[in-house]
């Protein structure tokens, strides 16, 4: 007994009731501020009775009384009991030095190693940390419309991604140095803990705050320590930790009225709920009564409906490229072991994969650290970046949904009757399918309401009060947001996916579940819009088997095709001009070549082979003859319609070059007699600026519609097609559809061996051509 209590002596009591009633209080105020739920310990104190020596303690401290003023002296046996030694020296810089000497392997043994989810071992702190950035405006405060996010983000991320609203970044360290109470805010896997663990460090290493007492705790740790315990606060909790160490209560509360300690609170947010409103409360008295310290505590978006009197609160920043890029290489040395050399050049292909147009979706999600941790993982077991982009996002929403807390032993509250992990992919699925196709990413928080009411009436025996359902739909979008991270708040009433990815594949999801005939026609309906590619390439993916899709999407296709009569005539042109060629390389990327040969020069699509190539590689070596001869002659055209008489003498010898095919025509003496009787025509440079000018002024067009007719005569190349703006937007619709019915074949796809092989032969074959060898069945 008495190890841990105290009584007041009768002059103590004498001193403690004045300062009470100086105070003004009453005995069950003075209960409260103390963190007691009864004021028996109050009555116990006030009357000479022995109590907890926490409470002692932290009644003495509320009413400003010094301690060895009021406690009854201890008698030898309890001195000696206590190992209290009679000249303990108060001074503060020596207690804190004393106290970080003692609790610097406490701190390496809290701070000093990263588990990493997935890795057997864990990883020195040092070796993996990467410097966060934060907001010092948090995003969902911010009054902003809805209006305005498209033109920021659309523009920044090619619709891919969604960055934080710009404004100014700080560097994570830099706001622990400027504030003294903080609140640091950040998604799910964002590195929240691994910035407590960072500060703590270099407090520990004496590289920050050397003059101060670092203090790590979990709060989920605090909360069920101290579950059933009425008479305890967040001090005791921490006296307790030091009780081995042989540090003294009079020690710690030095530094702590002295306000030399660090006081690092980790996962406000991991709290459950029936202990949220006692740790809480225990966390603002502490605050509160300790207000000198340095206090910083860490909590997801999206839950913080309180204050702390006197914090800031700021939001961690998504990482950018240069600390990706930086992880990534600690990554691959720390945690896959590779020497640095290696790690460097593994980091590198890493990231040149990531920034491809095709990885885009990769490059924001790896904005997440939980989730760059992840993409390294795959990519050191592959090297390369997931092929089966399903599987994988499919994985992600695992990660998110269960595997991230269960790594760490949190059990988030309930926040649905029977609401099981299926219905929160069902009810995402629910909200990305329908908000998809409105191209709109951002939603008002009402909209969003109403979906999740909507699926609630469908899935649910939910009530008929309509206030009731509006506010188990805004609870439940609040628990999203707070638990997976899901679902993320852009501003004041504004949402959106926390990743573009993430919402694509829900759609995909969505889909592929109610597939049915109907949906496959609305499905179609967006062929040609963009942004609705990753998910074709997803459905394609997860239909077991995609047939009909593949059908679907060809029949789309051919409609294209003979809507406009200039595109059918040019695809029938393609075809026999492709036909009349000889080579061996696949007969759709032949017609590939020459469809983008034929555009006009000014357009994007011209002499464009990257899909031919992806048709055939071989067309990316020497190509055959005679694709090499129409590639030049029409480079030769397009030199000759780029001239005018200002700059017909300085682009004469361009010209001229151009047209030199003697090697290319070795074996065709006519066509290259015939071509040279052309080139003849023009003047000879000798005969000065003057004449040049003149001359291609009287003679040039003609001289340029000779060669183009010799071009459409001997090679079936070169035609003026006329094409305007609409012609134009319907071959860009086409070629895109053709496109993206590659990629999808290209995909991990379950389709019959007959239909892929028709599929493929006839791509830029106009709509009513139909294979002699082909079979759709």
């Amino acid at each position: 007994m008495a190890k841990r209590s105290l009584q007041a002596s009768a002059e103590g009591i004498k001193k403690a009731k004045q300062a009470f009633k100086r105070k003004g209080w009453t005995q069950e105020y003075l209960a409260a501020e103390v963190g007691l739920e009864t004021r028996q310990a109050i009555w116990k104190f006030f009357t000479g009775k022995r109590i907890d020596r926490h409470v002692f303690h932290d009644i003495c401290f509320a009413l400003e009384l010094d301690i060895s003023e009021i406690a009854q002296p201890l008698s030898a046996d309890e001195s000696g009991f206590l190992d209290i030694p009679a000249n303990l020296s108060l001074e503060i810089e020596t207690v804190v030095k004393k106290l970080r000497s003692v609790y610097q392997e406490n701190i390496q043994a809290q701070c000093g190693t990263v588990q990493i989810l997935d890795v057997a071992q864990p990883i020195q702190f040092q070796d993996i940390y990467v410097d966060i950035e934060i907001l010092e405006e948090i995003n969902s405060r911010r009054w902003l419309e809805i209006k305005k996010f498209p033109q920021v983000w659309k523009k920044e991320n090619n619709c891919l991604g969604v960055a934080d609203w710009p404004q100014t970044r700080g560097s994570g360290m830099e706001a622990v140095k400027k504030y003294t109470k903080l609140m640091v805010l950040g998604k799910p896997g964002s590195g929240k803990t691994t910035f407590l663990q960072a500060i703590a460090n270099s407090c520990n290493l004496g590289l920050f705050q050397a003059d101060y007492l670092p203090i790590f705790v979990r709060l989920k740790d605090f909360a069920e320590d101290i579950r059933g315990r009425t008479q305890i606060n967040l001090s005791n909790y921490l006296y307790e930790s030091f009780i081995n160490l042989g540090i003294h209560e009079q020690e710690l509360t030095t530094v702590f009225a002295h306000g030399q300690a660090l006081i690092l609170l980790d996962g406000l947010d991991e709290v459950v709920a029936q202990d949220s409103n006692k740790i809480i409360h225990k966390i603002r008295q502490f605050t509160e009564k300790f207000y000198k310290n340095k206090i910083i505590i860490t909590c997801r978006l999206g839950i913080q409906n309180y204050k702390f009197h006197g914090f800031t609160e700021v939001e961690i920043a998504n990482f950018r490229k240069p600390q990706i890029a930086n992880f990534a290489e600690k990554w691959f040395r720390s945690v896959a072991k590779h020497p640095p050399g290696v790690a460097q050049e593994l980091a590198s292909r890493f990231i040149q994969k990531l920034e491809l147009i095709g990885n885009l979706q990769f490059l924001d999600l790896a904005a997440t650290p939980i989730l760059l941790n992840f993409i390294c993982l795959i990519y050191q077991f592959n090297e390369d970046l997931p092929v089966n982009r399903a599987e994988f996002y499919k994985q992600v929403l695992d990660l998110m949904l269960i595997r991230w807390d269960e790594a760490r032993g949190i059990q988030r509250d309930k926040f649905y009757p029977n609401f099981s992990l299926l219905h929160k992919i069902k009810l995402l699925s629910h909200i990305a399918a329908i908000t998809f196709p409105q191209s709109s990413y951002f939603q008002p928080e009402s909209h969003l309401c109403q979906l999740i009411t909507d699926y609630l009436v469908q899935n649910f025996n939910t009530s008929n009060d309509t206030t009731a359902l509006q506010l188990e739909s805004a609870s439940l979008l609040q628990a999203i947001e707070i638990q997976q991270g899901l679902l993320v708040q852009r501003a004041r009433g504004i949402y959106s996916f926390s990743h573009i990815s993430l919402q694509q594949y829900l759609t995909a999801r969505e889909i592929v579940t109610n597939i049915n005939t109907q949906n496959l026609a609305e499905l179609m309906n967006h062929l040609n819009e963009k942004y609705w590619w990753e998910v074709f390439l997803l459905i394609v993916s997860m239909l077991k088997p995609a047939d009909e899709l593949f059908k679907a999407m060809k029949e789309k296709i051919d409609n294209l095709s003979v809507k406009n009569a200039k595109l059918h005539n040019f695809l029938t042109w393609l075809t026999q001009k492709a036909a009349a060629v000889n080579t061996s390389y696949h007969p759709a990327s032949v017609r590939a070549f020459y469809f983008t040969i034929a555009m006009p020069s000014e357009y994007a699509l011209a002499c464009s082979q990257e899909l031919a190539i992806l048709l055939d590689h071989h067309l990316a070596g020497n190509l055959a003859e005679d694709l090499a001869l129409d590639l030049a002659l029409i480079h030769g055209l397009t030199v000759s319609l780029g001239i005018n008489s200002e700059i017909f003498l300085a682009r004469f010898s361009a010209l001229s070059l151009a047209l030199d095919l003697k090697h290319l025509l070795a074996t065709q003496p006519d066509l290259q007699t015939s071509l040279q009787e052309i080139k003849n025509q023009l003047p000879s440079p000798s005969q000065g600026g003057d004449f040049l000018k003149s001359w291609w002024q009287e003679n040039g067009k003609n001289w340029t519609e000779a060669l183009r007719n010799w071009m459409i005569t001997t090679r079936q190349i070169g035609h003026n097609w006329r094409f305007n703006q609409q012609d134009l937007y319907d071959i860009q619709q086409y070629w895109d559809a053709n496109k993206l019915l590659l990629d999808c074949l290209q995909s991990p796809t379950d389709i019959s061996p007959n239909l892929r092989n028709y599929l493929e032969k006839s791509l830029f074959l106009p709509g009513e051509i139909k294979l002699e060898t082909g079979d759709e069945n």
